[in-house]
């Protein structure tokens, strides 16, 4: 598939020019018709067949086509309802102690602010805040951080700059302090490769309805295996334990002892066909197209630029002078894209189902 054959199969791009997957991608017709193939044959044939064996085995399935596309093993995968349910899931699991530090970048999106301020206030847990320029880190400041944190939350890509930030480093200077670290990747599946176990964290969360173009609701969660059992869960059901009918309860190895009852495998179906979808395409042509058209939208942009010249990403941040009424007016002209609170700004999100007709069609109408 390439990435006009992509753009064929996605029918919100007949209503509108589409520039806002950082924050829910159009999904591809072929998702959606493998989402509602399963839900009519798990409501009508399931009944007869079993609908929980049907129902695990497609969710099985799922995850192994997810945790091959994050280069991870199946068991070290758990699926869950978005980005946000995951880190609530890590921050829900460590046994805090007061006193402990969580260490996150000015960079993160709420999902991954609120569940620590929340922390704070419930156990007397300090934040600690590494201020950034530009979309950018300090490793040294990095450094005198984390040498007391018990935890370090910093994302893949950032989703106001579209900066991608050194994961891997993070990690490494990170463990050497003794602290965990927590990845929150939403924004790069589907524009760029991701091999969690080369970043080596041990948390890795994110989701499928934005640059993977699946539906809501299906998210994942790594957990590296030498942090599970570091874990104290709080949350338990009959999917997540070896023997629900035993006396005494044993977990499941690995990430799956988060998944804790009957759940729609729906939305996890939907995201195995996303997956498979983009790797269809392939991360060649999707970065390569996504560097040409971002190229072009940077150098016909007037105002000044929140992200990089240089191509990271799809995200591209730049000044209005009002970005809501800018966000509006587009709007009502059929060109879809995001404001930012923090800078605040006006942000387009390129993907390969793009072309350069859009780019000039966006140009066109913040001129």
């Amino acid at each position: 598939m390439d990435p006009d054959e992509l753009r064929a199969d996605i029918p919100a791009l007949d209503r509108c020019t589409y520039f806002n997957t950082g924050a829910s991608g159009p999904t591809p017709r072929r998702v959606v018709d493998a989402a509602t193939d399963f839900l009519e044959r798990h409501a009508f044939e399931g009944p007869a067949e079993g609908p929980y064996p049907m129902a695990w085995d497609a969710i099985d399935a799922a995850r192994e086509v997810v945790a091959g596309h994050l280069g991870a093993a199946p068991e070290d995968v758990a699926f869950t309802r978005s980005t946000a349910d995951g880190v609530n899931l890590v921050a829900g699991a460590i046994d805090w102690q007061p006193g402990d530090t969580v260490v996150r970048t000015d960079l993160e999106h709420p999902a991954g602010i609120l569940p620590w301020e929340r922390l704070s206030d419930r156990r007397d847990v300090e934040v600690r805040v590494l201020e950034t320029e530009d979309g950018r880190l300090d490793m040294d400041e990095v450094k005198a951080a984390v040498t007391d944190a018990r935890l370090v939350v910093l994302s893949s890509l950032t989703w106001t700059h579209g900066t991608r930030l050194p994961v891997e480093e993070v990690v490494e200077i990170a463990h050497d302090a003794g602290a965990r670290v927590l990845v929150d990747a939403v924004q790069s599946p589907g524009q760029h490769p991701v091999d969690v176990r080369e970043w080596g964290a041990d948390f890795v969360v994110g989701a499928g309805h934005k640059w993977l173009l699946g539906v809501w609701g299906s998210g994942f969660l790594y957990v590296a295996p030498d942090a599970i059992e570091a874990l104290d869960l709080q949350r338990i059901g009959y999917r997540g334990v070896e023997d629900p009918t035993a006396e005494g309860y044993e977990y499941l190895a690995g990430a799956r002892r988060f998944e804790v009852g009957t759940t729609s495998p729906v939305p996890y179906v939907a995201l195995a066909a996303a997956v498979e979808t983009i790797e269809a395409v392939g991360y060649g042509a999707i970065q390569s197209r996504v560097a040409r058209l971002t190229d072009r939208l940077k150098a016909g942009l007037d105002g000044e630029l929140y992200s990089p010249r240089e191509y990271e990403s799809g995200l591209v941040t730049f000044a209005a002078d009002d970005p809501e009424a800018t966000v509006q007016r587009l709007g009502e002209d059929g060109v879809v894209v995001r404001s930012l609170p923090g800078p605040h700004a006006v942000r387009a999100s390129v993907h390969a189902f793009n072309t350069a007709a859009d780019v000039d069609r966006l140009l066109d109408a913040l001129d």
